[in-house]
């Protein structure tokens, strides 16, 4: 089993290119089984669940074809309407084939959903979208058994009573070749919400509001052959802006979006980080910008230095002696549906309030255990204290390395980027998780400086 070597103290510095965001690719090749005919999806992201929607997509008759990140679907026809466990079990995101199969074919078998290891998400929101549009369900022997009525889906108002992203999706896809007119109301504002109603509406769909609570849909005979180019992925851009911060580097995230991410810009600018918009992406720099001149400022074991020639880095001791950023110091973060700070960000500031001056409270309320990085954190010399869905982080002069294990996909990329600032060498295990939504982190994270590898730890 694959594993990552660390050895910390060392700024990261120079450009990183942002991929296409896995949370918005998902739902669009799922939305492609809808399109009798060829969809063509650009800047979709080279990752374990992209692989695993690829063959959960194979086994319902779907034809596909993936080069250079360009993933070409062929759903003119459908062989079965089936989204078996084994397939299913790898990946929460395959229940997004629910309202597709059931709008396309009219009825749907799919095994309630596994993923990461943390916490109940129910799917409840999902099953009552498609009874809003006049479906049967029903769940049997752990899957969930869908019909819809004779002469198809119909137009409904639903009201969720949370945001939910999956669930907004679902009924978006669903709703688009149900006959009539559907609102959800409180509906999902995310990006990846927005990218999916986007590429829905060039396939030939009627939908308005997207981006806002409401959404309006009204349905069509069919859909037609599209092609489409992904959103950036803001949680990878803010999984990198952290690194640049917690190693009190100089980071350019190229294709980053300001304006998808805006909450979580401010709240690095509030912790002490320089953040400016640049031509094509994203600056972040974690010393704030404060150094000029010719003067240096220490980072481990790296003494850096910024002058007319930009900057340079000269190493004076052994690498891994890490110390805290100076200047950056801890801040409250309570995580809400966009555009309040993402959920997937969570685990990643939590490592970077570690190393923060002051204590800070992190508050999770869309995902209230998801929390399985903070014993791994605290292995690493962090000091934190968790009670239910809320942990207070007072900062450290330092973080120590250690053996650690991740247990899913952002748990395992703040355990990387703690390991990047910490003393010595930290390994952690299990890193399948991360390649599940980070696609060849190490080799950018090389790219940038990083003394990280992968190796093979052994075990099944």
């Amino acid at each position: 089993m694959d594993a990552f070597r660390v050895l910390g103290g060392r700024r990261l510095q120079g450009t990183v290119e942002i991929g296409g965001a896995k949370n918005a690719a998902l739902p669009m090749m799922a939305a492609a089984l809808l399109v009798p005919g060829r969809t063509f999806l650009r800047r979709v992201p080279h990752l374990r669940d992209v692989r695993t929607m690829r063959e959960l997509l194979g086994a319902l008759g779907v034809r596909g074809d993936y080069t250079d990140h360009c993933f070409e679907i062929d759903a003119t026809t459908l062989d079965s309407h089936v989204a078996p466990y084994d397939i299913v079990r790898r990946m929460r995101a395959s229940i997004y084939v629910l309202g597709p199969l059931l709008a396309r074919v009219g009825k749907a078998k799919v095994s309630l959903p596994g993923g990461c290891a943390w916490g109940p998400r129910p799917v409840d929101l999902h099953l009552k979208g498609m009874e809003a549009l006049g479906a049967s369900v029903s769940l049997e022997e752990g899957y969930i058994l869908a019909e819809a009525p004779p002469g198809g889906l119909r137009g409904g108002r639903i009201a969720f009573d949370i945001s939910s992203v999956g669930a907004t999706g679902n009924v978006l896809m669903a709703a688009s070749l149900a006959k009539g007119t559907t609102v959800i109301e409180n509906a999902a504002c995310e990006p990846d919400i927005v990218a999916l109603a986007e590429f829905l509406i060039a396939a030939g769909a009627r939908i308005t509001g997207q981006g806002t609570a409401t959404i309006a849909v009204e349905g069509v005979a069919g859909l037609h052959s599209v092609e489409f180019e992904n959103i950036p992925d803001r949680i990878e851009a803010g999984t990198y802006a952290v690194a640049a911060a917690i190693t009190w580097g100089d980071v350019l995230l190229r294709g980053a979006r300001a304006d998808q991410m805006a909450i979580v810009l401010e709240r690095l600018r509030e912790m002490g980080a320089a953040v400016t918009e640049e031509l094509g992406g994203v600056r972040v720099r974690g010393d704030g910008g404060g150094i000029s001149g010719s003067g240096a400022a220490r980072v481990g074991a790296d003494v850096v230095g910024v002058g007319a020639g930009g900057i340079g880095a000269a190493r004076t001791g052994p690498p891994g002696a890490a110390s805290a950023p100076e200047g950056l110091r801890a801040i409250d973060i309570t995580t809400q549906p966009y555009p309040g700070f993402p959920t997937d960000l969570q685990a990643q500031f939590t490592a970077l309030l570690c190393l923060a001056q002051g204590t800070g409270v992190v508050t999770d309320t869309i995902y209230p255990d998801r929390f399985t990085h903070i014993p791994e954190l605290i292995r690493l010399g962090a000091e934190i204290k968790l009670h239910a869905n809320v942990v207070t982080v007072s900062g450290v002069a330092s973080l120590q390395g250690a053996e650690v294990m991740s247990t899913d996909i952002r748990a395992s990329s703040a355990l990387v980027l703690a390991g990047l600032a910490a003393q010595g060498e930290t390994r952690i295990h299990r890193v399948y998780h991360i390649d599940r939504g980070y696609e060849s982190i190490e080799t950018r994270l090389q790219g940038l400086g990083a003394m990280i590898e992968r190796y093979d730890a052994g075990g099944p």
